[in-house]
């Protein structure tokens, strides 16, 4: 998904976040492929798989190599994260079966070829305006007995103990706090924006669905981590750290540099101690009729 609010210091420039996404979704594949075998119990052969919102294409990718039957469709507002998804298709042997639709939720479901028989919209629904009324065209755009299944929420990415020796204990809970307040700021900038209570078993269940799970999913990669898992630390933390640059206090910017400084012995570029925890929680509704 694409969304760019000018002006706003919350907009989110996908093409460039686009090593971080894959590095992300890479990263958590084995996440990804056992939220795929749960889902293959409730959607068995599907043939149309649309990925809304898919980036540059992992997980659509890895949809691909979990149900070998299915057509993959990812959508996505930003066309260099398709042509991403596009090249990792063909490099996997995919692309007979894999094709992409550029443009904006939830208008551009419209251009699908049928309808899916399985929908996956996984941290695509909170970038939309009036999330009750994508998720009611979401639904639209399923085949009958066909699931929606979102991955909103869960629990924040751990990355570092409480107290890491340099600056005040507990970095990451104000990150978590200050992140909060960064999102809350994009949503009530978002076109068409609607305070939503956020109980995604009720919203799916008033878009005219019959919710028929939920389920969290960790990925848990402890200390000492591999080189890409501390990778994706350094580039997630660089990403946080531009990003609420204005909003963390001075002691927290001045702790996150000396995390972020290659030559700094401190830094997670050489620590012992950093792990990645993070969960994540798929909501699953199927069209009855």
């Amino acid at each position: 998904m694409a969304h760019h609010h000018q002006g706003d210091h919350t907009d989110i420039d996908w093409a460039v976040m686009a090593p971080l996404l894959e590095a992300q979704a890479e990263l958590f594949t084995p996440l990804y492929e056992r939220v795929m075998a749960w889902l293959a119990e409730e959607v068995p052969g599907p043939g149309l798989i649309v990925d809304t919102g898919s980036g540059p294409g992992v997980v659509s990718c890895l949809f691909a190599e979990a149900f070998p039957g299915a057509r993959i469709v990812a959508v996505d507002g930003s066309e260099p994260l398709l042509e991403r998804a596009r090249a990792r298709a063909e490099r996997l042997g995919l692309a007979d079966r894999f094709s992409t639709v550029a443009g904006e939720l939830p208008e551009v479901l419209d251009d699908l070829p049928y309808p899916a028989d399985l929908l996956w919209a996984s941290n695509s629904l909170h970038h939309l305006g009036d999330q009750r009324a994508a998720l009611t065209a979401f639904a639209g755009r399923l085949a009958p007995g066909g699931t929606l299944a979102l991955l909103e929420g869960g629990l924040p990415a751990r990355f570092l103990p409480r107290d890491i020796g340099i600056g005040r204990p507990g970095l990451q809970a104000r990150i978590d706090a200050v992140e909060a307040e960064w999102f809350a700021r994009m949503r009530t900038a978002l076109p068409g924006a609607v305070a939503e209570t956020e109980d995604w078993p009720a919203l799916l269940t008033a878009a005219g669905l019959k919710h028929t799970g939920t389920r969290s999913f960790l990925l848990d990669l402890p200390a000492p981590v591999t080189d890409r898992a501390r990778a994706y630390v350094v580039a997630s933390l660089t990403r946080l750290r531009e990003a609420l640059e204005e909003d963390l206090d001075r002691e927290d910017r001045a702790t996150l540099d000396r995390l972020l400084d290659p030559e700094d012995e401190v830094s997670v570029h050489h620590r012992s101690d950093v792990f990645v925890l993070k969960a994540h929680t798929v909501y699953t509704a199927a069209r009855t009729a």
